[in-house]
């Protein structure tokens, strides 16, 4: 993995709902050295912002998700008005999204907003964005300034639109969007330095995941803002998800982009989830809970392993908040070797599970106690962690698996009634397994 890109550093927050930094590497105005902030997790809620009770309950929920930032729409003006009532509800900073209407980017300022995004497409008005540059100046906000391929065509202008739409579509798609992107990006941004204006933060958006990564590396060489990652109308979570990560990640491993959404036509929720997963998985936050790992399905499976799988995540989510790596494996075939480094393991035989915790065989027990024991140790070598008394990772098993015909097998009861190897008999004997630390 690439080493993340150094940026201006961009804070955004107060000191009730603390601070997020976004970005960093590159001394501050001042001179001051700043170190690159770990990438933070946005998301947006989904119902209108004048519904205070209801905005006030999505925030929350997505804050306790674990999202760093959260982004609300203001289309109108009861809609920043709503924020005066909501802001000190919270406990996340809050980004205003403005379009259309400076009005609500300077009400929304006024109503204690932690940030503001633009979109060069929309708000154009040297004059108007030049007030919000100023009002968010006096406040210390950042402002994002985010050209989405959805908004940066030219509407209002038929000819210009129908000759930008016609380069679009042309021959070489993406170097006349990279393009557009690039010059709105530019022309925009002269605004704000004209106006000293530095706490920026950078987006270029499209549903093309290639077009996307192109943007965001074409946009990483030429400004040192932090940039705001993510695909945009990515579609429902069954293929958004795939078109986020696929961009999203690849830019990541490349040490590009210091705060992410993942978007959906869904559930925001998810969003948070699945952004958080990404940076576990890139080793760009530590993890806060269980990582969880199970094998894919076969028809080795001798257990209803996507039933055991979905409630082992349900129940060590709501109870486990350190970081332990719990395996749950359906077979006795991959299942040892796949369970190995695992802190607590659990794998399958014919209807019956053995538990392991730190390469210790702590139990044997029949499918339907394989919940409830796997809870039990889970949570006991968790107190055993938060006591000081073990340490994640601190042991590797090495597993001898189990005869396929013994123990946890489907033979044993075949071989005790003589019905294989024609009439000859054969002493059945307790299978074998081992256990080595390391």
């Amino acid at each position: 993995m690439h080493s993340r890109r150094p940026t201006r550093q961009v804070t955004i927050g107060d000191s009730r709902v603390g601070f997020i930094r976004i970005g960093g590497g590159l001394p501050d105005r001042a001179g001051n050295p700043t170190t690159i902030a770990p990438v933070s997790v946005q998301t947006m809620t989904s119902g209108y912002t004048h519904e205070i009770d209801k905005c006030v309950a999505e925030i929350q929920k997505l804050s306790s998700a674990g999202a760093d930032i959260v982004r609300v729409a203001v289309p109108e003006k009861k809609d920043t008005d709503a924020l005066k009532e909501i802001i000190p509800q919270v406990n996340v900073p809050i980004v205003a999204d403005v379009h259309f209407h400076f009005q609500r980017a300077l009400e929304a300022v006024e109503a204690g907003v932690h940030k503001i995004r633009l979109n060069p497409g929309n708000i154009t008005d040297r004059a108007q964005v030049v007030d919000v540059i100023q009002a968010c100046k006096a406040r210390k906000l950042p402002i994002r300034v985010g050209v989405n391929e959805g908004s940066i065509i030219e509407r209002k202008d038929k000819q210009k639109r129908q000759k930008e739409l016609g380069a679009v579509f042309g021959e070489h798609k993406h170097g006349y969007l990279l393009a557009i992107m690039i010059a709105k990006l530019e022309e925009y941004l002269d605004i704000f330095y004209e106006q000293d204006f530095h706490d920026i933060v950078i987006s270029a958006k499209s549903m093309d995941a290639s077009l996307v990564i192109d943007a965001y590396t074409e946009i990483s060489k030429r400004f040192d803002h932090p940039l705001h990652l993510g695909v945009t109308h990515a579609g429902p979570k069954e293929t958004g998800t795939i078109r986020s990560v696929v961009a999203l990640g690849g830019m990541l491993i490349n040490g590009i982009g210091d705060t992410i959404r993942i978007s959906y036509a869904n559930d925001p929720i998810y969003e948070v989830q699945d952004g958080l997963e990404l940076l576990y998985c890139l080793g760009l936050r530590e993890r806060i809970g269980v990582d969880l790992i199970a094998c894919p399905t076969c028809g080795r499976i001798q257990v209803d392993l996507f039933t055991l799988i979905q409630d082992v995540r349900k129940a060590l989510a709501a109870k486990v908040t350190v970081p332990m790596k719990v395996a749950v494996m359906g077979c006795i075939v991959n299942g040892p070797g796949e369970a190995e480094g695992a802190d607590v393991a659990v794998f399958a035989g014919d209807r019956r599970g053995i538990i392991y915790v730190q390469g210790e065989r702590v139990a044997n027990v029949p499918e339907e106690e394989i919940l409830d024991r796997l809870l039990k140790e889970c949570l006991g070598f968790q107190e055993l962690v938060q006591q000081g008394k073990a340490k994640l990772g601190d042991k590797k098993v090495s597993i001898v698996p189990p005869d396929p015909m013994g123990e946890l097998g489907s033979g044993w009861e075949k071989m005790a009634a003589e019905k294989i190897h024609g009439k000859q008999q054969v002493q059945s004997q307790p299978a074998k397994l081992t256990v080595s630390r390391s």
